[in-house]
């Protein structure tokens, strides 16, 4: 039996473990300090694991240099954590980062081993799943090396993930967590569990930061992304109720994009001087900038940072190459750069491609975060006034509050950050103004800054906090399904020479579907042809909140709906005639990890096919 609720933030750039005792009257949320190398042969103990992986050269280790208190004989090349971001920065060739980043692009099959990209044939490649495993297995070492007694294996974990991935990076995320044995897994998306650190910090007094009618935006900017949901706060049988009822995309902007943009532009310093980087030196130069800029943010008073850029051959000595990061020049760049004062209306600037480009993740192309949440406010303005009764808190609008869903955007009455970016006060108050400058423009009070939880460790103690609400009767967010999901339909129709049948979207899976449960399309028979390779094609859309089960789609715009992969597969023919068109009726189902499966079932025999998001 489970004796500890174990939150789980595998981030992009850092992985942390809380956890909290489910029995008991105490609630006290411990963070796992997680020993992991600093250096070759150093060990030390940190909160966090940064979500690094590095292919070390034989030369770079002596025997004994990766050995950790669990593993006191390991002569793996291989290192995780703060000694393999470190190594990373010198040969970044040799680095693995952004895995999560990876693990949610569809463009790419994520358990080919792919990673370090680009990396030359020596360097031992892993796949984007391979990499995501090793930073758990290395977490549930340290815990199991802390609590011999209460292996990971045997308590409740919940592992976050971000709102804004698909069923198939969901799955990819269950598939390393199997690997390494955990079994009691739940999913939580990363701005809830943020929202759940908050209330936890709060205690009761959480009811008198919001009340009914409140709809929080929760913006959390980490290493790697920008995450962006709304809740709305209603009420049932007088209890303030909380509803997840809209997600934003998979945008892929964060502290790394900040970081690489100062380290360009003490790479422009220096060639000013004569001085210039070669690439691998400006990813080198990134990791310092990294510290750089902490360290000016969370100072104002401190003028600069010397940073050492980073040499081949004899190790650094006093004369190596040194550049000064100026305090106005983090200011200029993240705060102009990232965070540029914009209108409720501006949206992100998409500039046409290069007809070639290199292989990598699809990073968002305009670095300005406002301009981004003025997009997902302005999509999601009908959010809040659905119809349909199945989407949790559309009867949060009263007739007071119908002119939320007829402007323009959403307009917040809270607002929640979360991510290492928006520890400095500098960004977040930034960002609060611009906000609050849309609402004074409309007319609507400033949003509220909900404060009071380390942006560091939130998601972590949020998942481990609502693991243990999940055993008691405490305030849970509704939510459900972050989006619908529609199968295509091949239309049928005469050939017409150089065109393919036009496809219609049939909603399998509506908006807040609830996990653990499932629908089924009664009284609607499609054809489908088994025995033979087929082709399934699944759309899915987080604007599209109204289309209930069994809704066919004939037409809709492109921001609508987003074509997710294809499943290329062969149905067994289960003793029928192979290529035979068997009549059917579909089933969807969500799992309690919020994954999706769909069934295709025998009108004559009840035979039935499950088609699940096939992420190979």
């Amino acid at each position: 039996m489970s004796q500890y609720s174990v939150g789980i933030d595998l981030g992009t750039t850092h992985c942390v473990l809380s956890y909290t005792a489910i029995d008991g009257g105490s609630e006290t949320l411990e963070v796992l300090p997680i020993p992991q190398l600093v250096s070759p042969g150093v060990v030390e103990e940190k909160t966090q694991l940064p979500s690094f992986v590095y292919q070390a050269h034989e030369a770079e280790l002596a025997a004994g240099d990766n050995n950790l208190p669990w593993s006191q004989s390991d002569n793996s090349l291989s290192l995780v954590g703060t000694a393999a971001r470190t190594l990373g920065s010198k040969t970044p060739i040799r680095l693995i980062a952004s895995a999560k980043s990876w693990l949610g692009h569809a463009g790419v099959d994520r358990h080919s081993n792919l990673l370090p990209l680009n990396a030359p044939d020596e360097v031992n490649k892993i796949s984007p799943v391979e990499a995501s495993r090793r930073y758990l297995q290395h977490l549930l070492q340290a815990w199991n090396n802390k609590f011999p007694q209460a292996r990971l294996q045997d308590q409740d974990v919940t592992l976050t993930v971000p709102a804004s991935f698909d069923p198939a990076a969901r799955d990819l995320t269950v598939d390393a967590a199997r690997q390494i044995g955990l079994q009691h897994l739940t999913l939580l998306e990363e701005p809830q569990a943020a929202l759940y650190s908050w209330i936890k910090n709060l205690g009761d007094n959480w009811r008198q930061q919001v009340s009914v009618g409140d709809v929080i935006l929760v913006v959390d900017i980490g290493g790697g992304t920008t995450d962006l949901s709304l809740v709305a706060v209603t009420e049932e049988q007088g209890n303030l109720v909380l509803n997840r009822v809209a997600v934003g995309d998979h945008i892929l902007l964060g502290g790394d994009n900040m970081d690489l943009a100062l380290a360009y532009r003490l790479n422009a310093k220096l060639t000013q001087q004569g001085k210039p980087l070669q690439p691998w030196q400006i990813l080198g130069v990134t990791q310092g900038c990294r510290d750089a800029k902490e360290a000016l943010l969370s100072d104002p008073n401190l003028a600069s940072v010397k940073i050492v850029v980073p040499s081949r051959g004899s190790k650094l000595i006093g004369g190596s190459l040194q550049v000064e990061l100026l305090q106005e020049e983090v200011q200029q760049t993240l705060v102009e750069g990232f965070f540029p004062v914009c209108s409720a209306t501006e949206r992100p600037v998409e500039k046409p491609r290069s007809a070639l480009t290199q292989m990598g993740l699809p990073y968002a192309q305009d670095a300005g975060v406002s301009r981004h949440i003025a997009s997902f406010l302005g999509r999601q303005h009908a959010a809040l006034s659905s119809p349909n009764p199945e989407v949790p808190g559309n009867e949060m609008l009263g007739a007071d509050d119908a002119s939320q869903s007829t402007e323009s955007f959403v307009k917040p009455t809270a607002i929640l950050f979360n991510g290492g970016v928006l520890k400095s006060n500098l960004l977040a108050e930034r960002l609060i103004s611009i906000i609050n400058s849309w609402l004074t423009d409309a007319n609507t009070d400033t949003a509220k800054w909900l404060q009071g939880a380390d942006l560091d460790l939130a998601v972590a103690s949020g998942a481990a906090y609502y693991g243990k609400l999940r055993h008691s009767d405490g305030v849970r967010i509704r939510g459900g399904i972050a989006s619908s999901f529609y199968v295509g339909v091949e239309s049928a129709m005469p050939a017409i020479p150089g065109m393919e049948p036009p496809v219609e979207a049939l909603c399998v899976a509506p908006f807040g579907m609830e996990e653990g449960s499932s629908v089924e399309l009664n009284g609607r028979e499609f054809g489908l042809v088994v025995g033979q390779p087929v082709e399934f094609k699944f759309f899915g859309s987080n604007v599209r909140r109204d289309d209930s089960v069994g809704t066919l789609l004939d037409y809709w715009m492109p921001e609508e709906l987003e074509a997710l992969p294809a499943i290329s597969i062969t149905l067994p023919p289960e003793g029928r005639e192979v290529g035979e068109i068997v009549a059917v009726t579909l089933a969807a189902s969500v799992s309690e990890l919020g994954t999706l499966k769909l069934e295709a079932i025998a009108s004559d025999n009840q035979q039935r096919w499950q088609i699940e998001f096939d992420v190979r």
